[in-house]
Order: C-alpha cells, then structure tokens, then sequence
C-alpha cells in the first residue's frame, strides 16, 4: 500500500510538472569579434541554473519548467561555423521538467547569464554572453581591436585623422522600424560601411566601425571603443521613428551638459538611450568609464568642439535633405559622453515618414548623404587641423 501511495504521488508530481512546462517563444544568435550572445525568450520568467566543465570546454544550462518546441529545436541551425566560441549546441531533456542546453566552446570562455524584463516586442528574456576569461565584460575592447592597416599621412598632415562610426542599434536592438518593415539598425550599419569606405579614400583620413555586422553593443561599450582607438571624432548614425509620421528631415546632436535644446530632443535622447534596455545589458556590471566620463563632463571644451563639428556637417547634409532643425541640436544622449572626442549623432532621416524610408533604402541618395557627412568633416578639419598627437594618449 505505502509503495502504490508513493508511485502515485510520483505520477502527481510528474503531471504537475509536464503541465506547468512552457515552450521557449524564440532563441536568437548574435556572434560578434567580442562576444557571443545567445538569447532564449519566453513568455514566462524562465529558471536556471548553469555550470562549465573543461577538456572539452562546455557551458551546460538547466533549463527549469521548459519543453521541447519549435523555437529551441531551431537553436542550433543558427550556429554559424565562423562563431568565435561556440563549435555546437545540443539540447535534451535532463531529467523531468529540466531541459538541458549544452554549449561546446572553442575556447575556455567567461559566460555572464542574467535575465531581462519585457520590454518593447519582447517578452520575458534570458541572455547568455560569451566572453573570452581575460575580458572585462561590457568594457572597451582592447585598440588593437579596432586598427585598421596603416597607412602613411600625407606630408602636409601632421598625422592621420581617426574618425569613429557607431551604427545605432544592432542585434537584439533593431531600433525604429518604418511602414515598410525596414528596420534602423540595418540602415545605420550600411551608412556605416559606406562612410568608412569613403573617409577611408582620403588622404589624410582612416575610419573605424564601431560595430560591422548584426550585433548589439551597449552604450557604454560603444564611447569606450571610440576611446580606445584613440579617435579624434564620433560620429553615431541613426534614422529614428517619431510619434508623428509625417515628421521628416535630416538633424545632428551634440551632448548637453544641461537640459535638451527642445522636447523633441529631449525625447529622442530618452529613446535612444533606452537601447541598453532593449539591446540587453547586464545592470551587475560595473562601467569602467563612468566615474572618469562624469569627471571629464564638467569640461565643455569637447562639447564646444562637437557643436562647431556638428554645424559643418550640418550645412552639408542641407544640400541633400530637408532639415529638422536648422541648427545643432543638444541633449544627454549617452553614447555621445566621450569626455575627450568631439562627438555628434547624425539623425539621417526620419525612418517613420514613408518617403524618407524609401529614400533611405535607395542606394544613390546613401551616397549623397554620405559624401555629405564627408565634405563636413573635411569642412571642420579645414578650420580646426590637428597639429598635435593623437588626443588619447594617456589611459582611460
């Protein structure tokens, strides 16, 4: 009798289990030069518990309360053979009510897993990030990182002008999506690329991408790069949505050490830095440029800099597209807090007007906007040459 009492109290428990089991929504890949990050999203807060085991590396994740479905069977063909540190995945159930999700590493690596909130379109998110051991996670990646070939300057230039591009968005973060279903982060890395190539065909110039491919980079992450590749300007490319679709025109940002110059820019600041929030940023790590960015942000002299860059690209992209606002507009936009590194974000048009997201999407006007930005920079360099070394000469 006590053993039939004890099977049948198994069997409750089993059921119990299989019936509060949940199929995750979706799984995404995001492989980056930096870090890998897996995201497993549910319509529920999902359980886990994970551990790593060593010859061969593995990352092995308890999945609690989670079943079999369509989204975590599609898992594994998403992994890419070029992925920088997971070489397979393999998914099972572990025991009842546990699924098991086992990364093979390609190299012994310092995942940080936390969990995110809903927010926007998502749901309820687990995020694994893939660090290489020695790696501060979210922090600046190293100046060789970011180096492109050399390349002698011109006798006439007391050195080479590093520009920094950072793409908005990127990876979990598409940013603003337009009528057509065309989606910012795309645009902006494309932009990206064609400026690089063209600041690239100047003599006296070299250009590095923040970001070059489908990836999400924090804020934070995104100055400490700019900083690390010692760049004399960054420039951050975005083509945001307004609540209003028939807004329309062509702005550039610079930091503000007070309030915004206008609601609008107050507002567009605000949504822009909500993307940590939608891109995923684990909150247990600790910035490494905050305290130094805070202190450095009392001086205006950079942001003095940033409004005489931004007024020169501005009158160019004048003569390509309507303009916003005819002169430079400010706010506390997060990813232009480099303390040392004039700094401008370029909203290129207005994703949310049909007509501009057709323009947008049209090869031919991408490269007017963006010999545009060019003869800008040229513009402020004509009036402001650089005579001394490169500015980041001293650790951040």
């Amino acid at each position: 009798m006590q053993a039939l009492l004890k099977t049948f109290l198994l069997c409750v428990m089993l059921l119990s289990g299989l019936a509060q089991a949940m199929q995750l929504s979706a799984t995404r890949l995001w492989p980056s030069p930096d870090y890998t990050r897996l995201t497993l999203e549910a319509p529920q807060p999902v359980d886990y518990k994970y551990f790593t085991l060593a010859n061969p590396e593995r990352l092995v994740i308890d999945l609690e309360g989670v079943e079999s479905g369509a989204a975590l069977d599609a898992l594994a063909t998403q992994l890419s053979a070029d992925d920088p540190y997971i070489a397979g995945i393999r998914v099972g159930m572990n025991r009842p009510g546990v699924m098991r999700l086992v990364l093979d590493l390609k190299q012994a690596s310092k995942p940080s897993i936390f969990a995110l909130q809903p927010l926007a379109q998502y749901g309820h998110r687990l995020v694994v990030d893939l660090h290489a051991p020695d790696s501060p996670q979210q922090a600046a990646a190293p100046a060789a990182d970011l180096k492109e070939p050399a390349k002698p300057a011109a006798p006439q230039y007391a050195r080479l002008i590093t520009v920094a591009i950072d793409a908005g968005h990127g990876g979990e973060d598409p940013g603003a999506i337009g009528a057509s279903g065309s989606r910012e982060k795309d645009i902006t890395l494309a932009l990206a690329k064609k400026l690089k190539q063209k600041l690239d065909a100047q003599e006296n110039m070299r250009a590095v991408l923040v970001r070059d491919g489908d990836y999400f980079v924090p804020l934070s992450q995104r100055v400490g790069k700019a900083r690390a590749a010692k760049a004399d300007l960054f420039l951050s490319i975005h083509a945001d949505a307004f609540i209003k679709p028939h807004a329309r025109g062509s702005s550039v940002f610079a930091l503000s050490e007070s309030g915004a110059t206008s609601t609008a820019a107050r507002w567009l600041a605000k949504k822009e830095n909500d993307a940590d929030l939608i891109g995923g940023v684990n909150i247990d790590v600790k910035d490494p440029f905050l305290k130094r960015t805070l202190i450095d942000l009392s001086q205006t002299a950079t942001i003095n800099d940033s409004l005489k860059l931004g007024r020169a690209v501005l009158k160019e992209i004048g003569g390509v597209n309507t303009l916003h606002k005819n002169y430079v507009e400010q706010a506390g936009f997060a990813v232009l807090k480099a303390p040392d590194i004039p700094s401008i974000l370029v909203e290129t048009a207005f994703i949310s007007n049909p007509e501009e997201e057709k323009r947008l999407n049209d090869a031919a006007y991408q490269d007017k906007l963006v010999d545009a930005i060019v003869d800008g920079i040229r513009t402020y360099f004509d009036k402001h040459p650089l005579t001394a070394p490169a500015r980041l000469t001293r650790n951040p």
